[in-house]
């Protein structure tokens, strides 16, 4: 069963995505005193008394501006009114009545969807102060505060009132992170994987702030893609709201099952897109390195290659990647590159048996022995396991730790990776002493 989707418009800067934090019970949203903070839109699921919807939170509906980035922000807020099922009109308490508040009503009404107006930062409930809200023509106003937290119920209640009480939890599948500098391109691609436009295209760089998660689903199965902002160097990194932003990113590819770091083929491999491919590295997360805009560089027979021995160079850390030469403009190969990600999330996934494991071990060892360290010691290994996926890990039981040169390790993961597929996804490889297994 599709959970109902409940999506808060309203003017700029009339608390809406505080409102979202408080009912969904966590911070999502970026909330600041800056007005068009939230540009795109925001899903979380909530529930309330056994009721469960997604809550979609929404920029500002500037109806007259005729600014660039408002009329992209104007849209992505009618996409959430027209698939919305019921409508939570947020006004300003504080601040009373005003002209705009009167055009937004007119076109919520042309939705013919329930709506639901409340009026934001009533800190101490009087009837008196929301009266003026009966004008809207929309119904009985209810007051709250989201700051404060009061009168949250009485608008949960009457949001929920004709949704059906739900037992199950739906299962919310794999995460996909699409992560990269401003202005690669991961919006476009996040929005040719969905099929619509899911999130503001711009060129403008920094426009997602927000790592946005969109459900979809995919031959049969569940996904989750997860658009993140743009990452900046820290240096450039100057307001207190992209400071979020970069984190929001970072705690996305944490979250994330699988990545997709989409690079500007026009720029190539930059410093900062090898840090934050690194990270997703340290992270353990399989991943695909998305070259965009390929329908820009210029090629002969030769371009794919010399693209590759730069990218091997770069990504020396990591040569296990998966390269993806991509147009999200033209769609070109956009079609495959799921596929190419489930791939790598099936060899994170990978479990190898302890008997072919052990093979493999030995076989490497007889094939180039370890060499001695200083003092004449030279490392044993006495047994190999695989305790964990996502990533593979495996643990070696050594007779001193100490005694593996970082060379060698790198070794016996060469061999591994080359007795079973591992390509996309890093894999970990512990020492342990052999009485660290307590026999």
């Amino acid at each position: 069963m599709t959970k109902p989707l409940v999506a808060l418009v309203g003017r700029p800067n009339v608390g809406k995505s505080t409102l979202f934090n408080r009912i969904v019970g966590k911070r999502i949203s970026i909330v600041d005193d800056m007005a068009g903070v939230t540009r795109d839109r925001l899903y979380a699921d909530a529930e309330w008394c056994g009721r469960q919807f997604t809550l979609i939170d929404t920029g500002g509906i500037e109806l007259k501006s005729e600014d660039v980035m408002w009329k992209h922000i104007r849209r992505q807020a009618e996409l959430a009114v027209e698939v919305a099922d019921v409508i939570v009109f947020v006004t300003d308490g504080r601040q009373g009545l005003i002209a705009e508040d009167y055009d937004v009503a007119a076109y919520l009404r042309t939705s013919l969807k329930p709506i639901v107006v409340a009026v934001n930062k009533i800190d101490n409930v009087n009837v008196g102060e929301i009266y003026d809200f009966y004008q809207l023509g929309l119904g009985e106003p209810i007051a709250v505060s989201a700051e404060q937290s009061l009168g949250i119920g009485d608008l949960l209640d009457a949001i929920t009132q004709n949704m059906e009480v739900v037992d199950a939890q739906e299962e919310e599948g794999l995460k996909i992170a699409v992560i990269g500098k401003p202005n690669a391109g991961k919006s476009s691609i996040a929005n040719r994987i969905l099929g619509y436009d899911r999130n503001i295209v711009s060129d403008i760089a920094g426009t997602t702030r927000d790592a946005i998660d969109t459900p979809f689903d995919y031959k049969g199965k569940r996904y989750v893609l997860i658009d993140t902002a743009g990452v900046r160097r820290k240096r450039s990194v100057d307001e207190a709201v992209e400071q979020y932003s970069v984190m929001r990113s970072l705690l996305a590819v944490r979250r994330a099952d699988i990545v997709l770091a989409v690079i500007d083929a026009t720029e190539m491999l930059t410093e900062q897109d090898v840090r934050l491919i690194g990270y997703a590295h340290e992270q353990g997360k399989p991943s695909v390195i998305v070259m965009n805009k390929w329908d820009l560089i210029e090629k002969d027979t030769h371009t794919v290659n010399e693209f590759k021995k730069r990218m091997d160079s770069e990504l020396k850390f990591m040569d296990y990647y998966i390269p993806a030469f991509v147009s999200a403009l033209t769609g070109k190969r956009i079609d495959k590159l799921l596929d190419t990600a489930l791939t790598a999330y099936e060899n994170a996934s990978r479990r190898v048996s302890t008997g072919l494991l052990n093979e493999v071990i030995i076989d490497a060892l007889a094939m180039n022995e370890p060499p001695s360290r200083k003092g004449g010691k030279r490392l044993k290994v006495y047994y190999a396991t695989q305790p964990a996926v996502n990533p593979p890990t495996f643990v070696l039981f050594v007779n001193d730790p100490e005694n593996m040169h970082f060379s060698y390790k790198r070794y016996i993961e060469n061999c591994l990776r080359k007795a079973f597929d591992f390509t996309g996804t890093p894999i970990r490889i512990v020492l342990r002493a052999k009485d660290a297994r307590g026999e």
